[in-house]
């Protein structure tokens, strides 16, 4: 029986069905051997992305909404262009929450109303939570901070949201979750970890399908194992 709250457990699932996590053998960037990938470029669908949205509106809440004060969402280009848009979306229609979001232009626009921001832009003292698809290595996350610091170097980030947290180190004993924080300040809120995946899917059924049994599940531990993070 899964301990994780429901809506965890119904995205793991989701994300499974979209053909986002999936099982086997795959290369990660770094040459690692994994048994497992998340590939977030695998959602296609209308359906598939209104049923994203709420996902992260749901670890928004969990995470960030008592207390906290979100002046706007910012979702970096490109795949956090999208995942902004139906986050504010979703945070609206099933929170009531209508929080003011913006994205970046990869490249300035030196026309019309130009500037490199579309939707709100921020401005000094402004609180902004990222939201973003995951982080491996930071680079990404540093390019973010760069785009809003040249925004306004007033704007605090309250904090980011990504889909899924491996858990694993990168360069030296820290994850990317870990190593954000060090560098940054900035707590990351994953709407799964690593742990929460084989916790939920170890024995279960999945559209008849069992996608983590006993071999699966001791080729994902001794992956952590050997590349965990440290006092994760």
């Amino acid at each position: 029986m899964s301990n994780i709250p429901t809506y965890k457990g119904e995205f793991i699932e989701f994300m499974a069905r979209s053909g986002v996590l999936t099982f086997g053998e795959f290369t990660t960037k770094s040459g690692r051997l994994t048994p497992y990938f998340v590939n977030t470029g695998n959602y296609r669908t209308g359906a598939q992305m209104e049923k994203l949205g709420q996902y992260y509106a749901a670890c928004y809440m969990e995470n960030m909404a008592a207390g906290t004060q979100t002046d706007i969402l910012y979702g970096p280009a490109y795949k956090g262009i999208p995942l902004v848009v139906t986050t504010a979306t979703a945070l609206y229609r099933n929170h009531a929450l209508d929080i003011p979001f913006c994205f970046n232009r990869k490249e300035a626009k030196t026309h019309g109303e130009g500037g490199t921001i579309i939707g709100q832009t921020p401005k000094p003292g402004d609180s902004v939570v990222i939201i973003e698809d995951v982080i491996t290595a930071g680079t990404a996350l540093r390019e973010t901070m760069e785009v809003l610091k040249n925004i306004s170097d007033g704007i605090k980030i309250a904090g980011l949201i990504i889909q899924a947290d491996r858990m694993e180190r990168i360069t030296g004993e820290l994850s990317a979750v870990q190593q954000v924080k060090q560098d940054y300040g900035i707590n990351v809120y994953p709407i799964v970890t690593v742990r929460d995946i084989i916790e939920h899917l170890y024995g279960r059924e999945v559209d008849g399908r069992v996608l983590i049994d006993d071999a699966v599940k001791l080729k994902m531990e001794n992956y952590l194992v050997q590349y965990g993070a440290k006092a994760h």
